[in-house]
């Protein structure tokens, strides 16, 4: 029965099974191909990242653009161990050299050339800009994040690289097994199974999630928004995405096997496409795609087999690495049971949130936990100088308070969903004036005197749907010019507002 016992763990004999880490390491090895492949692609992402940035350039990352640093610290509480290399100097053209050298490490780790210092850098550099721009990022920034740091432990440039080239020998073995691929594999396989006991609750069980989720006016894009139409598809397939997610991660990690492994990873590399064509969540589906490249079993990749035992040579970290990357992934554990527990809403004891901090572990684990029935969008409407009024979050488009058509997609681009989605939020509404200002100055910047904005109102609304659809709470986020302390400009708004309320009633 031991012997039995002993050679589940992967090994041609039962006294290696039966070593400490005998039954751990097949489960936990990486296959080389498989890193390669996901340094490559994780490259790609951070070039197309900080050039799909520039787009924005001015507004998301200028000090007087829509995240003023003293204003933006504030949603920290100002916490010293959450730093950022874009901190060091509050001017436009510094936050340019951090998110060049995010692309220029990119660059550098796709290639794998110098491909450590390139991921340090890279990471730094990631970390550096998502924080800059807090607001305007999702979780998909924060877990490419972590991912980086992992992989600063891992030997991503041994195959299929410049370095592997100009070191002309190969690999002492076709796999890694290590605390960081132990903590590399976790860190994926515990976004889904924290995701899918989140979303243990009413608006999952009642099969209506996803249909929410898919609206136009909350992260669907126009394709999800007509797949929710499909009613008989939607109370099955809310319940299997719960089941997907809890129940696949464990089998994975319970099974050392490719035949097994293999097929999970091919449906949570599908499961991020269905995710990407149909929901605006960023490089969120990307990046899901690209982690899962790093777990592929070697039988994906073509060339001779070997056995699952030579996993332990090409792993050893040396104990200066291995004992520093064991602490931060048990903290890792502790912070990823807190942020699943009751007691959530209580910070961390600071010797655990500070690591995690530093270091940029701390993650949103409870993704899409709970769909609330509403509907929800932000305006800003501007009157100008000529008499129309338009939406500057829209560029410029027809003002539609009510219900704009495609909702948050017709907003420039994800960072703009992501902001407006926050800004409502009681932590993120001080930035709230600082985004209508610097909306006001960068539309008079590039248009005539006619077309120059007077005035300025950020809204959001909130609306209910199905049974609660009458429900509807509008709020002003901030004004410019702002309101004067001394009455000045407040009673035409309050008339204004008045007979907008009424219209509604009507």
């Amino acid at each position: 029965m031991k012997r039995a016992w002993c050679r589940l763990g992967g090994s041609s004999g039962g006294r290696t099974a039966c070593r400490p880490g005998g039954w751990l390491r097949p489960r936990f090895a990486l296959d080389l191909r498989s890193l390669a492949a996901f340094r490559i692609a994780a490259g790609a992402i951070l070039v197309a990242d900080a050039v799909f940035r520039t787009r924005d350039f001015g507004l998301m990352f200028a000090p007087d653009g829509f995240f003023p640093l003293p204003a933006l610290r504030q949603t920290w509480n100002a916490d010293p161990s959450v730093w950022s290399a874009t901190f060091l100097v509050d001017r436009g053209w510094w936050g340019g050299v951090v998110l060049a050298l995010q692309g220029i490490a990119g660059c550098f780790l796709a290639c794998g050339w110098g491909t450590r210092p390139a991921t340090i850098v890279a990471w730094v550099a990631h970390l550096s800009v998502v924080r800059r721009t807090l607001p305007a990022t999702n979780a998909g920034d924060a877990w490419l994040g972590t991912l980086l740091f992992w992989s600063m432990f891992l030997p991503l440039g041994s195959v299929w690289s410049i370095d592997a080239a100009r070191r002309r020998t190969d690999p002492p073995a076709p796999r890694t097994a290590s605390v960081a691929s132990a903590a590399f594999m976790l860190q994926v396989l515990v976004v889904y199974l924290a995701a899918g006991l989140a979303k243990w609750n009413a608006s999952w069980l009642s099969g209506e999630a996803i249909r929410r989720a898919l609206s136009v006016h909350d992260h669907g894009t126009p394709l999800g928004t007509w797949v929710a139409g499909a009613d008989w598809l939607m109370r099955p397939l809310t319940w299997s995405v719960v089941g997907f997610e809890i129940l696949l991660p464990p089998l994975f990690l319970l099974a050392s096997t490719s035949r097994i492994r293999l097929p999970i990873a091919f449906c949570f590399i599908f499961f991020h496409v269905a995710i990407q064509a149909t929901m605006s969540v960023g490089l969120f589906a990307v990046i899901g795609m690209t982690a899962w490249l790093a777990l592929l079993p070697g039988s994906v990749w073509p060339g001779p087999k070997q056995p699952a035992a030579d996993a332990a040579d090409a792993g050893k970290m040396p104990r200066f690495a291995a004992v520093p990357c064991a602490i931060l992934a048990s903290l890792a554990a502790v912070g990823l049971v807190h942020g699943m527990s009751p007691w959530q809403a209580q910070p961390l004891p600071g010797a655990v949130r500070v690591p995690l901090n530093a270091c940029g572990l701390v993650q949103e684990w409870g993704m899409f936990g709970f769909v609330y029935p509403t509907e929800q969008w932000v305006y800003a409407s501007a009157r100008l100088a000529d008499g129309r009024q338009v939406d500057l979050l829209r560029q410029g488009g027809p003002l539609e308070p009510d219900q704009p058509r495609g909702g948050f997609t017709s907003l420039p681009n994800n960072r703009w969903h992501k902001l407006a989605w926050l800004l409502p939020r009681p932590k993120f509404r001080p930035l709230a004036p600082h985004v209508a200002a610097a909306l006001f100055r960068d539309w008079n910047s590039r248009h005539g005197p006619d077309a120059q904005v007077v005035t300025l109102e950020l809204r959001a609304v909130v609306q209910g749907i199905a049974g609660d659809a009458g429900n509807r709470h509008e709020q002003l986020l901030a004004s410019w010019p702002e309101r004067g302390t001394g009455g000045a400009g407040n009673l035409e708004r309050f008339l204004e507002e008045t007979r907008r309320e009424d219209a509604v009633r009507r």
